[in-house]
């Protein structure tokens, strides 16, 4: 029986929203964009608990989408520097949006319901 070619989805961000998703992307876009270009060394020291194959995946796929460029300098060694694109600026204001709403709640949440820790808990992919 031959598979169900699968139709693409008429909601214009659905495939940004599925990257956006995959865990450890939007700390990886958070970080690039409020630290400034970083060798793969030091980006990879500022998210704790990501590994040096994990990071490297993510950022192939954001480099891929057109998120954030790689520059390569053949230099022994050879240094890397990640940093965000243009498509990336144009995202900032609504990640910043989301931060502001994401840290109303979690300030909300506190007062309100003390025990709701969902928000609270350290998401390491988080942002």
């Amino acid at each position: 029986m031959p598979r169900k070619l699968k139709t693409p989805n008429p909601c214009a961000i659905h495939g940004l929203l599925e990257l956006l998703a995959r865990p450890w992307i939007m700390h990886i876009l958070w970080t690039l964009s409020h630290g400034g270009p970083m060798r793969f060394g030091v980006l990879r020291r500022s998210i704790d608990g990501i590994s040096a194959r994990v990071l490297t995946e993510r950022l192939r796929t954001l480099e891929a989408q057109g998120f954030v460029f790689r520059k390569y300098e053949p230099t022994i060694p050879p240094a890397v520097t990640y940093g965000i694109t243009d498509r990336m600026r144009d995202m900032e204001n609504v990640i910043r949006e989301l931060d502001a709403l994401g840290r109303k709640w979690q300030s909300s949440s506190k007062a309100s319901h003390p025990q709701v820790e969902q928000l609270d808990a350290p998401a390491r992919h988080a942002h």
